[in-house]
């Protein structure tokens, strides 16, 4: 088996008890299981739900809070409680566990996304295990990641994962709702994730959890999208990361599971997580030429501009009917682009600096940009 990089996120009713509070035989079990990975010669990097859920019993809430307030207060408790487990638990196979905390601005600004690829190339080479979950003590519902499993398919797509695994209490999709449905079938392997699967998943039946299958169904898309091939199942014993890498887990495999060309991180930045700052609209020579022949967008290209951009701005682009084309880097300032238009270089393309450089462009992609 060729080592591999994953990313491995477990949900919160995987790790807790019929009454909500962390399970320590549960985190054991996911530990063992990622323990005998790192064995094998894998990297993995963990997306740990169970913060809120691991800490509201400790402060006196009878059940899961649904106030931002208790949320954010239980996730402050649990969050120390969480990792205090897994330092434990993985000290009996000489591990270090490394704890990564981030909100949406993380992705949001290039520097800290920059800096977050950074610091998890770095603990992976140091063979520590990045376990990352959402900063929900400070986190406001604007900028989320909406659950884990968002978060878990922007972070494989971010370290270049080979696969992630989206582990749950629900082996895998189904054609229906097993629980409504006795005669529902399992989906073992899907190529792509369809627009009826996304229609069909349904929403969370758990109590200490946010994501719901059709969470999971929408992260496995983007992490599709960015190029890591997806997993969704259940596992409780220490064999059940190297069964998934063998073929034999026990849910739905997503993808073609070959190996697959991951976007580079700055592109990912540029088609998910940037703001847009102006839109330009262009000619059909110049779709043509960004689109399918590998070239930079030239001035001569825009036929109207929306709004005002800097260098180093993102700025949309959309052909003559409107529709979107994709995003980029503004290569120079909005004052010079108008210069050059107003000008006879207009004519001489090879006189011109690029808008937007092709090392900068990314294409629209469906279920990432709209985010």
């Amino acid at each position: 088996m060729n080592r591999q990089r994953l990313v491995v996120k477990i949900g919160s009713s995987s790790l807790t008890t019929n009454q909500g509070a962390l399970s320590i035989e549960k985190v054991t079990r996911f530990v063992k299981a990622i323990a005998q990975l790192k064995e094998a010669g894998h990297e993995v990097i963990v997306i740990s739900s169970g913060a809120v859920a691991a800490g509201f019993k400790a402060i006196g809430y009878p059940s899961r809070p649904v106030t931002i307030a208790g949320k954010q207060a239980a996730a402050a408790v649990g969050q120390a409680m969480l990792m205090q487990a897994y330092i434990e638990q993985f000290a009996y196979f000489q591990l270090t566990p490394a704890q990564l905390l981030l909100t949406r601005q993380d992705f949001s600004d290039e520097t800290r996304y920059g800096n977050a690829y950074s610091t998890l190339t770095e603990l992976l080479k140091r063979g520590a295990i990045p376990i990352i979950n959402e900063n929900d003590s400070t986190s406001i519902e604007e900028l989320t990641f909406g659950d884990n499993d968002m978060l878990s398919a922007l972070v494989s797509g971010l370290i270049h994962a080979n696969t992630l695994c989206i582990m749950t209490d629900v082996n895998g999709l189904y054609d229906d709702n097993p629980q409504k449905n006795p005669q529902a079938k399992k989906i073992n392997y899907l190529p792509y994730v369809t627009d009826n699967l996304l229609a069909l998943a349904g929403d969370s039946n758990s109590k200490v959890g946010t994501g719901g299958m059709k969470s999971k169904v929408s992260a496995a898309q983007t992490a599709l999208t960015l190029g890591v091939n997806v997993f969704i199942g259940k596992g409780d014993c220490p064999e059940t990361f190297i069964d998934i890498l063998s073929g034999k887990g026990d849910g739905t495999y997503i993808g073609s599971f070959q190996h697959e060309a991951v976007m580079p991180t700055t592109k990912q930045w540029i088609a998910i997580h940037s703001t847009i700052a102006a839109r330009l609209t262009i000619d059909e020579g110049a779709e043509q030429a960004i689109l399918h022949r590998g070239k930079s967008l030239l001035p001569v290209g825009i036929i109207e501009i929306n709004g005002s951009f800097s260098s180093g701005d993102v700025i949309e682009v959309c052909n003559v009917k409107k529709q979107v084309l994709g995003r980029g880097k503004a290569n120079i300032p909005l004052e010079e682009v108008n210069e050059l238009r107003a000008t006879k270089e207009n004519t001489e393309k090879h006189k011109q600096p690029v808008v937007i450089h092709r090392n900068e462009w990314v294409p629209y992609l469906k279920e990432t940009m709209k985010r």
